[in-house]
Formats: structure tokens, sequence, C-alpha cells
């Protein structure tokens, strides 16, 4: 029976010890939570300082933060999820309170905003140049990355107007493909320059030897081919000099020509196609045999209209050929493999299109006489006769409107051009200067 006792006093007394321990533990963890609590408080009202400062420039209380907490700026780089106090100070150009953060931690330069900037994109496309130039000597990768889009610093400074930025982009990142590289979209920094007007940074990029002035964007286009007719003489003269081409009129020439030799090819098949049918088996039919003795004579297999319409059998017959030919003759000369690259053969080739049309629409006139019984032929010749007037008439149309554009382009080669449209447009777009903090609530927005 004590033997019971003690067993039971000893299950009593760990029980006790266990629940002890439970308790301990517990009370350990809120004391950690606690802690913690008091932390983030302290944690939040730093960050909130820090914020404040980095608007404001100020470089004493940011040395003041980091004394009392010499990972402040680590925890604020792991917690943010917004613009850091790097992105804020380079956008509003506090030069002396971004080298007190640069000296602390170089690697907030990387960071980047919900719209993926960093701090030397937010510094370009404000145009703090002191800023740039100490961002650029504490970590120069950054002015490497690209922005969403695909552009690069050089991208911003062209679209923000920050000519001088740009300037100490070139002179101080010494790389012949850093001012050539292209955004989403295909464009250089010259493509958005001459796009929006930049008069003084155009001329800045020509003076540059690095640029390519023939670079294409992703529709093919070179910088001359963006820059409007209406726009600068003296900019077009500029690039001209600087050996810019036209790259649009050859990609433009390329396509018209292999969808005018596939629309002749069309055309010409079908043609033949009709002629040939045409030809074998003429209105009217044929004779199915011989003629017998004492009626007119005819052989199986001749064209009655030749017995019957001689006249018009022979019109039939000069219209049906030389619409067969000359439809054969195209396509000989489109399958022939011969580089045809010329306009000027292209429209040759549709001119004689334009004949054989009207050939087998003369030919189909003449059956469409024959076999028309007498009595219905007075309606019918009013049916042909309008239709021949607009027929002449859409051709003389065709004809009249590709020789003005002949004899307009033959005259735009010598300077002169017979249609151009007069706009007005603005040129450079002087930037306008707003107060600090205006200026960071629209980067927050753009």
């Amino acid at each position: 029976m004590a033997t019971r006792r003690t067993q039971f006093e000893r299950l009593r007394q760990k029980s006790r010890e266990g629940e002890i321990k439970k308790r301990l533990r517990q009370e350990t963890r809120e004391e950690e939570m606690g802690e913690r609590l008091n932390d983030a408080a302290v944690m939040g009202d730093a960050e909130t300082h820090l914020r404040d400062a980095a608007f404001k420039g100020d470089a004493a209380t940011l040395k003041r933060l980091i004394r009392e907490d010499p990972l402040l700026l680590d925890k604020v780089s792991l917690n943010c999820q917004d613009m850091n106090p790097l992105h804020t100070a380079a956008s509003f150009g506090h030069v002396e309170f971004v080298q007190e953060i640069l000296e602390v931690n170089d690697e907030m330069c990387l960071a980047r905003d919900p719209r993926g900037r960093n701090p030397l994109h937010l510094a370009a496309i404000k145009g703090r140049v002191p800023v740039l130039q100490q961002l650029i000597r504490a970590k120069p990768l950054a002015a490497r990355e690209k922005v969403a889009g695909g552009g690069t610093v050089l991208h911003l400074c062209v679209q923000y107007n920050q000519l001088e930025a740009l300037k100490f982009l070139l002179q101080t990142i010494k790389d012949d493909e850093f001012v050539n590289l292209k955004d989403g979209d295909g464009m250089t920094v010259l493509h958005l320059a001459i796009c929006d007007g930049q008069n003084k940074t155009i001329k800045y990029l020509l003076d540059d030897k690095k640029v390519d002035v023939n670079a294409r964007n992703a529709n093919g286009n070179t910088a001359l081919d963006l820059l409007h007719e209406e726009a600068d003489s003296e900019i077009a003269q500029s690039l001209k000099d600087a050996g810019a081409e036209r790259a649009k009129k050859d990609i433009a020439g390329s396509d018209w020509l292999s969808k005018k030799r596939e629309t002749l090819m069309v055309v010409a098949s079908l043609i033949a196609t009709m002629a040939f049918q045409a030809g074998v088996s003429p209105a009217g039919g044929v004779w199915q045999d011989d003629s017998l003795p004492g009626a007119e004579p005819h052989t199986a297999g001749e064209a009655v209209m030749a017995y019957k319409h001689p006249r018009y059998y022979r019109n039939f017959i000069r219209t049906n050929t030389v619409a067969f030919v000359s439809s054969l003759s195209t396509i000989l000369f489109l399958i022939s493999g011969l580089p045809f690259k010329n306009r000027f053969f292209m429209w040759a080739l549709m001119v004689i299109m334009w004949l054989t049309i009207s050939a087998i629409a003369t030919a189909y006139g003449i059956s469409i006489a024959i076999v028309t019984p007498k009595d219905h032929r007075k309606q019918l010749s009013h049916v042909i006769e309008t239709a021949v007037t607009v027929w002449c008439g859409v051709m003389a149309l065709l004809l009249l409107g590709n020789t003005m554009r002949l004899v307009n382009r033959w005259l735009r080669r010598r300077g002169i051009d017979l249609f151009k449209k007069v706009r007005h447009r603005n040129r450079d777009v002087q930037p306008q200067t707003n107060h600090d903090q205006e200026s960071l609530q629209q980067i927050h927005s753009s």
C-alpha cells in the first residue's frame, strides 16, 4: 500500500514539473513576442525618421540614425516594398544624403521601385547630374540595368528631355554599343529623339561617331524614315550628312513587288484558262458532223461562228488570241526566276495585263452578241455600250492615276513634291520646373 502511495506521489510531482515547464515556455514566448513588437515599433519610428530625412536631404539625421542602428539601411532594404530612401534622395537631388547612404550600403543603387526603376534611373529622369556622378562612381552596374519595357537610362533621358544628363552619361560610360541599345520596340535613343522632335538632342547624338544612324527599329525603319516630311529640313540634312539612309523604301518596295507578282500570276493564270476554253469551244459551239451534199459546206469540229458570222469570228479570234498569248507571256516572265525587282518592270507587266483584260473582255462581248437572239440584240447593244463606257472610264482613271504617281516620284527625286502637306509641330519641349514635392508625385504617377 505504501509503495502505491509513493508511486502516486512521484507521478503527481512529475505532472507538476511538466506544468511548470510548459508555463515557463509560454512566458518565454510572450516575452520574445513583446520584444519583437517593441523592436518593430522602434524600427517603424526609425524608418519614418529616415524617410523624412530623405525627403528633406537631412544628412545629419541620417548619420544619427545609422549610429543608433548600424544595420538600419539593411533592414530598410529588406522590408521596403516601395521607393527606398536612396530613390527619394536621388530624385530630389540631395547629393550629401546620397553620399552618406552609398558609404554604408551601395547595394541600394540596384534596388527597384514598383515600376522597375533604380535610383540612378530616377536621377536621370529629373536631370540630377551630381547625383548621377555619385551613383555611377559607387555602382557602375546600375547604369546598365534596363527599365520595364526594355529601355535604358539613356532612353529615360530622351523621354524626359534631360539633355545634360544624357551628355554626362555618354561621356562617362565608355562603351560604343551603349548608345545604340534598343528598347522593347527596337527604338534607339536617336529614334526617340526624332519621334519627339528634340532637335538639340538629335544634333548632339549626330555629333557622336558611336551612334548608328542607320539602326532599324522593330518595324524596320531607320531614323531618316521616322523623320516626317514636314520636319525641319536642317535635321534631315544633318542626318544625311551623317550617313543616314532610308530603309522603309527598300522594305516597302520588296513587299510591294512580292504582292504584285502574286496578283499578276493569279490573274494571268485565270485569263489564260478562260482564253483557252473560249478558243477550243467558241460561242455557238462547233459542227458535230460534216456537211451533207447540197448543204452549206462545213467540217465536223469547226466553229459554227466562223460560218455564220465570219467577221465577228475573226475579231473574236484576234482578241482571244491576244489575251491568251499575253497572259502566257506574263506567266513565263514571272516563273522565269529572273530578278525582276525594278518597279518599272512591274508597271510594264501591269500595263500588259490591262491590255490582256481588255482583250478578254472584248472577246466576251463578241461571244455574247453572237449567241443573243436578234430580238434581244437591241437591248443588249445598250448594255454593251454602257459597259464599254464604264470600262474605258476605269481604264482612263487608272492610267491617269499611275501616270501622276510616276511623274510625282520623278519630281520628288529632284526636290519637288506636288502633294506635300504642310503641318506645324512644336519642336523642342522645354522641361518644366516644378516644386520638388510635385516632381516626386509625378514620378509615382508616371
